[in-house]
């Protein structure tokens, strides 16, 4: 089954394609079956970027998913015109009393800034909150997962001495519903300042580690045991030349930014770089959906709060 999103969306175009079936509210009204229902909070500047990555993800799922963008409160995008803010994306206030399967909350380029500083932080900390009670499982991804944890557990935020920027082993540290069909070693994307040291989740939280850098003390998968909250402190959604795109914008900075590391062909930016993590994306967020939102997900969803 396809993912239900408005046909002027413009990942429709781009996943039909790629022959992903994005199917329209019409046709999904007929099908007698409850669908899935995801709300994607997008914090990223390039909003229609990350709607193409997440979405091209989330339709290979065999499941009928319906798809609610969200964004912060009247916070102004640089990068994504009013108009597709204004014809895709909705506000809290206007689902504060429906609930959903689920929530992916992105990223944000907010990696060197306090939290208390982040203009919206206010709001971020009143989504999370509110997702408590009407969010069966949410997946914080990568800046995101840093602010959950500083909301919901105190972490104070950590920040690495040089950016964690490129594609990196990781290994399995335990099997589970998360990891099912990984390879014990595998290949991720990061971008990021933020420090996530295993010892600092095994000292403050509660959460089961899942999957870990493999040369580094930093963890990758983290869940709460009764799967509810899931972080990923990278970006398994990351398309072919997200990472040379972040380079190419930091040198036009001005901020030298190192190379990608295990990215481009023999480190050199004028070559194609190597889509190592495709099966790794994709099989992720199924396990997501599959273990951690279908199987848990209440069959009637008014009766969200009792989860």
């Amino acid at each position: 089954m396809p993912i239900r999103v408005p046909i002027d969306l413009p990942a429709v175009k781009l996943l039909r394609k790629e022959n992903f079936f994005a199917m329209t509210s019409s046709i999904a009204s007929i099908q007698k079956i409850r669908p899935l229902k995801l709300l994607i909070l997008n914090l990223m500047p390039k909003k229609i970027e990350t709607e193409n990555q997440l979405l091209r993800l989330l339709a290979n799922y065999p499941l009928q998913i319906d798809i609610q963008l969200l964004r912060v409160n009247s916070h102004k995008s640089r990068n994504t015109s009013s108009e597709h803010l204004k014809n895709f994306y909705c506000e809290l206030d206007n689902i504060y009393n429906d609930n959903f399967d689920g929530l992916i909350v992105t990223g944000a380029p907010l990696g060197l800034i306090d939290f208390s500083d982040v203009s919206y932080w206010s709001q971020i900390k009143k989504i999370f909150f509110w997702a408590k009670n009407h969010v069966t499982s949410t997946l914080f991804i990568c800046w995101a997962a840093q602010a959950a944890l500083n909301i919901i557990y105190g972490i104070p935020k950590k920040i690495r001495s040089n950016k964690l920027f490129g594609v990196f082993d990781h290994k399995i540290l335990k099997s589970s519903l998360l990891t099912r069909g990984f390879d014990n070693n595998f290949l991720v994307p990061h971008s990021r300042y933020a420090d996530f040291s295993i010892q600092l989740i095994k000292n403050h939280t509660d959460l089961e580690l899942h999957a870990v850098l493999e040369f580094s003390s930093d963890a990758y998968i983290m869940s709460s045991r009764d799967k509810r909250l899931v972080f990923v402190t990278g970006h398994p959604e990351y398309d072919l030349l997200t990472l040379s795109q972040e380079y190419q914008r930091d040198i036009k900075l001005g901020r030298s930014p190192e190379i990608p590391y295990n990215y481009f062909p023999k480190d050199n930016p004028s070559l194609l770089p190597n889509m190592s993590w495709c099966s790794h994306g994709h099989l992720f967020f199924s396990n997501w959906l599959n273990y951690y939102v279908y199987q848990i997900t209440p069959l009637n969803i008014l009766y969200m709060q009792s989860i």
